[in-house]
């Protein structure tokens, strides 16, 4: 046995690499679901004073104890091959203040779809083939950094290969290129430079997502779109009780600009200002959102740089704007009340017209370690009305390359989801969950009823243009975790989409076998 080696010679580090990975740096946790897990369980105890409502969280200002990534892993490995690939990260490196950390990333997914028998008759196979990296590292107590770089090809099941034939990006990951027939290929990255020069201040520039809340989605900002550039401020003050973030990001819409020749020209692209200012008392965790799209471009090109899109004052972006003007205005309210050190309910408010009757709302409660540790639940429910998100130029919506930068089904929708997760010693992990949702859409490009955000905010057409769809979607997954340090795993699962009434090939029954690390959240279910 040529790998067979005592962990003995490790143990003095085992310590030292440990003390790295649990240390409070600057990076952010990663914004994936069952990274929150329990990082969102500890916040949910009466007694902490943790801004979970705007992700990512920075390291240094969360609760990590058992978070993954950072727990500690007892089960007990016999061989430097299995210590290696099960418990560390592949590379470290540890010399005075400067801590490096690489991974690999990968999906190795192979699914068939039992339900779709219509369209591409030649197979029912599908696959997601991804191979990357993942480096982070922190340089002093103040400074800390990361990147990921994912290479693509899938060949998706018909709704999803549909979908991103229609908008022209895998759903979250970018812009897409055919590959192989009827297959894409795609690449993306994210990655940011953290620097906190005074324990109350961070700024980061870097490109990637953001999310706002505590729930499933989001009626405010969520991740379901591309990652995109970005320049953060956050500020935490008043014994942590507040806490102020201001972000500058540059969106993109997927229509080529009227300059250069044919396949170099550019894409429309739109500045964004968020402002998100968190206050947390004892039981009830309170925020305010601002988001403003500026209409950066016209018909006579580039306008003239508008000193307003610096400002950082949450609100006086709207009091000189308005709702009906050139830039796009979205302001939300995000709410949590702990009732219990392990349950939590929270909601959502958001406009970007109240004069008009355009809202959205979201209402759920989440209850962790029900009748037994490591069973958690989640009920939620989203709502929004015709035409928010949308915009008069419909460029300036509030949207980033061809995706919502909200909730996936744009507007004029309802939608109930139900999330039940388990952990079982530590290792296996079982997910279900169940979206039941209606949404509208324009039976031709003669109506406008305010489902389709990508369109201009004027309505057109008669009740009798509006097409009403239902969908029932069912996730049942289940995993094994083999390295918690970059969430390696072996998953299992059931996708099941029923939408009514609709063709054929928009329905799907996908079982499919993944061994992979996930460190963003995909949200297929739409």
């Amino acid at each position: 046995m040529p790998f067979r080696r005592s962990i003995r010679p490790w143990t003095p580090f085992v310590p030292v690499l440990l003390a790295c990975s649990l240390s409070a740096q600057q990076n952010d946790v990663v914004l994936e679901r069952d990274h929150y897990l329990d990082l969102e369980r500890n916040a949910a105890c009466i007694g902490a004073r943790y801004h979970t409502g705007l992700k990512p969280v920075i390291e240094s200002r969360a609760d990590l104890t058992g978070v993954m990534g950072y727990r500690k892993d007892t089960t007990r490995r016999y061989y430097w091959l299995t210590e290696l690939l099960f418990r560390r990260h592949l590379l470290v490196f540890n010399k005075g203040d400067v801590h490096l950390r690489a991974d690999p990333m990968f999906s190795l997914e192979l699914g068939q779809d039992f339900r779709d028998q219509t369209e591409f008759s030649d197979t029912t196979r599908f696959y997601q083939n991804t191979r990357g990296f993942w480096v982070s590292g922190d340089i002093g107590p103040r400074v800390s950094f990361q990147t990921a770089f994912h290479e693509n090809q899938a060949l998706y099941p018909q709704y999803l290969y549909i979908f991103t034939k229609n908008a022209g990006v895998a759903p979250g990951q970018g812009r897409v290129k055919p590959f192989n027939g009827r297959a894409y290929d795609f690449g993306w990255a994210t990655g940011n430079v953290s620097w906190s020069p005074r324990g109350w201040l961070n700024v980061q520039l870097g490109q990637g997502k953001q999310f706002v809340g505590h729930g499933y989605r989001s009626m405010i900002l969520s991740d379901n779109s591309s990652p995109f550039p970005y320049l953060k401020f956050s500020a935490l003050l008043w014994e942590q009780r507040l806490q102020y973030t201001t972000t500058y990001a540059r969106l993109q819409m997927l229509e080529r600009l009227s300059t250069g020749s044919e396949g170099e020209q550019l894409f429309y692209w739109k500045r964004a200002t968020f402002d998100h200012l968190s206050l947390s008392l004892g039981r009830v965790e309170v925020a305010l959102f601002e988001g403003t799209i500026w209409r950066d471009i016209d018909q006579n090109g580039v306008r003239p740089f508008n000193a307003l899109e610096m400002n950082p004052v949450l609100g006086i972006n709207t009091l000189v704007n308005g709702f009906r003007g050139d830039a796009k205005e979205v302001l939300g309210l995000d709410l949590r009340v702990k009732l219990t050190n392990a349950m939590y309910v929270y909601g959502q408010a958001v406009t970007d017209d109240p004069g008009n009757a355009r809202f959205g709302w979201q209402g759920g409660v989440r209850w962790f370690d029900l009748f037994h540790q490591d069973l958690h639940l989640q009920l939620e429910y989203d709502q929004a009305r015709p035409f928010l998100y949308a915009h008069r130029y419909p460029l300036v919506n509030y949207a980033h390359q061809a995706q919502p930068l909200a909730h996936p089904f744009g507007a004029y929708f309802n939608e109930a989801v139900a999330i039940l997760e388990a952990r079982i010693k530590g290792h296996v992990l079982l997910q279900g969950k169940l979206n039941v949702g209606t949404y509208h859409l324009d039976s031709s490009s003669t109506e406008n009823h305010g489902g389709d955000i990508f369109a201009a905010d004027d309505e057109m057409g008669t009740n009798d243009g509006i097409l009403k769809r239902q969908l029932v979607f069912l996730d049942l997954n289940a995993s094994y975790l083999l390295n918690q340090m970059y969430d390696l795993r072996f998953t299992v699962g059931y996708m099941m989409r029923d939408l009514t009434p609709a063709p054929d090939q928009l329905n799907s029954g996908y079982l499919y076998f993944a061994l992979r690390t996930p460190i963003f959240n995909r949200y297929y279910d739409f």
